[in-house]
């Protein structure tokens, strides 16, 4: 949550040198995190500070030694997480690009919604289950969380071509319903594996994907971004 923001952006950097140990010199060379959050206080004692070293170093830990498959609902940082009013927390999808090969991946943390505006598949879901209900939820009806996307593809894209991609993260929480609503603090971050440079040579040379040939990339993204939003209420549990 966002008073653990502290404890995270220092422990992930304290695990980072520890697995690379490099004199101070090339410590640049190492990056340096990006922490963000999503507010959980309805669901989270946050005024107890629970987060502590150890479990960030045991997630990443956790995150460098798994597999391929990626526990979405509430877990991790998702589990505090309501969307559209209802439980829900980390979420994930990717897409391969037909005709170019390439892959689209996303993974987000969605706390954001009022159940009425729930559509899935252009089904005003939220609306018909609020029409069904019987018992009247203790949950605040009022949109004012959050989403994190992190948006990753090994197409060759430059910078300004990934903010291209991050801004498509919008559609797909529209398609939803989702309306970005005041308070709510939004964070899409894209990038590319694609490119990696030669830090021994003092020129690279960067191949990048044609604009005229970009639209299917738009289009894996948005659907990514549904997919994953929708992932994240279906796989989160009750607590």
């Amino acid at each position: 949550n966002t008073n653990s923001v502290g404890i995270g952006y220092t422990s992930a950097l304290k695990w980072i040198y520890q697995q690379n140990k490099t004199s101070l010199a090339n410590v640049g060379d190492l990056g340096l995190p990006i922490v963000a959050e999503t507010w959980d206080g309805y669901l989270n004692n946050f005024r107890e500070f629970p987060i502590k070293e150890e479990h960030v170093f045991e997630a990443l830990n956790n995150a460098k030694q798994s597999s391929s498959y990626v526990e979405e609902g509430n877990v991790g940082g998702g589990t505090g997480m309501i969307n559209f009013g209802y439980k829900a927390g980390t979420g994930t999808s990717s897409r391969i690009v037909v005709g170019l090969n390439y892959t689209v991946g996303v993974l987000l943390q969605a706390n954001f919604g009022r159940k009425h505006q729930l559509i899935i598949a252009g089904v005003p879901v939220g609306q018909e289950l609020l029409d069904i209900e019987t018992n009247a939820s203790s949950v605040p009806d009022k949109d004012a969380g959050s989403i994190i996307v992190i948006l990753a593809t090994d197409a060759p894209l430059l910078p300004h071509q990934l903010k291209r991609m991050a801004t498509r993260v919008s559609l797909g929480i529209g398609k939803l319903g989702g309306i970005g609503a005041d308070s709510s603090g939004d964070i899409f971050l894209a990038f590319s594996t694609a490119n990696i440079t030669n830090k021994s040579s003092t020129t690279n040379v960067a191949e990048f994907l044609s604009n005229d040939l970009i639209n299917p990339l738009f289009d894996a993204a948005i659907q990514c971004v549904e997919e994953a939003i929708i992932n994240s209420l279906i796989a989160a549990e009750t607590m």
